[in-house]
């Protein structure tokens, strides 16, 4: 899908992009495995496309056949592939073991990728200045100088700016990652970090409300703490609500629920959706996209979402209190 660039985009996400390689076994030789794309940038972008948004990906891809391959999954999912960059390089790979439950186990081979080579030259002015929103996360901070600046860069221009702290600690530091979010927080629209992981390496605090007072006291304007499978504390300007999660009507894997949450409920925002109705929605697809195999091995139409969404409330599942 290519995006008409006389229009703005709705929601432009930058990142890395992965190459995924997932087992139903323990990692071994001759485990069978299954080639998938993935990464929370194109995990996001997804989402919001899926929700109704116009969506642009800024990353970094291989200049062979498998960036193309890439690229045209990309497409496939309804993200516009005008702001992709094709270099020399090595694309970024992971594997992953999800067990029945859908709990999950990584190795990464992402060193001096491909996609770590983003930087400020590639964010164009124009493009993210009338972004309806920009998202990006703190992986795309951690994985290479440039890239971090690429992303400062980005919020600078960005009049909504949407930052996923998603700290990974075989990446970064607890102390870089809490600097970096203490350095973007001021320009934030909003913040998603989750609890208790994130909330307490990155910010030590202890609870939930706690987390959404500091990043609020760091000058986010709003922040949405994400608290798996009890729901999400959202804080929209001095207000605080809490809203439920919804159960998975079905659990294969984990992957890509976070950024689920967040691709819908940005793009949500930006269609005119009030914060706590896009909130609600990122819960619906979230619950829905780990009931598919890979970070975008199912990725629920907004239909669907809208639809998960309306039956949880049906059926008391669904809330928003003080």
């Amino acid at each position: 899908m290519q995006q008409n660039q006389s229009q703005p985009f709705d929601v432009v996400v930058l990142g890395e992009i992965l190459v995924e390689v997932a087992t139903d076994d323990p990692f071994g030789h001759g485990v069978p495995a299954r080639l998938g794309i993935s990464g929370d940038a194109l995990n996001v972008a997804a989402s919001a496309a899926a929700a109704g948004a116009r969506v642009g990906l800024l990353a970094v891809l291989t200049d062979d056949d498998l960036g193309q391959a890439i690229a045209r999954r990309i497409a496939e999912l309804g993200i516009s592939t005008a702001l992709l960059r094709f270099r020399k390089g090595q694309q970024g790979v992971y594997l992953v073991h999800s067990d029945p439950d859908g709990q999950r186990e990584f190795s990464y081979a992402r060193s001096g990728s491909v996609g770590s080579t983003l930087s400020p030259d590639d964010v164009d002015p124009a493009v993210f200045a009338t972004a309806g929103a920009v998202v990006a996360s703190g992986i795309a901070c951690a994985i290479s100088e440039s890239s971090r600046a690429a992303v400062a860069k980005a919020a600078s221009l960005s009049g909504r700016f949407v930052f996923d702290p998603n700290f990974r600690p075989r990446l970064s530091s607890a102390a870089d990652a809490a600097s970096g979010l203490e350095a973007l927080a001021p320009q934030a629209f909003l913040v998603t970090p989750s609890f208790p992981g994130e909330t307490s390496a990155l910010l030590k605090c202890a609870s939930a409300e706690d987390a959404a007072a500091r990043l609020r006291d760091l000058g986010a304007a709003n922040v949405a703490v994400t608290c798996g499978a009890e729901g999400v504390r959202l804080l929209e300007g001095l207000e605080s609500l809490w809203i439920d999660a919804i159960p998975a009507p079905a659990v294969v894997d984990q992957t890509g629920a976070g950024d689920a949450f967040v691709g819908t409920l940005t793009a949500r925002v930006v269609l005119g959706d009030t914060l706590a109705e896009a909130a609600r929605y990122g819960a619906a697809a979230a619950s829905l996209v780990v009931g598919g195999k890979g970070g975008t091995g199912f990725i629920p139409s907004f239909e669907q979402t809208r639809a998960h969404a309306q039956e949880a409330i049906r059926g008391g599942e669904l809330s928003s209190h003080a």
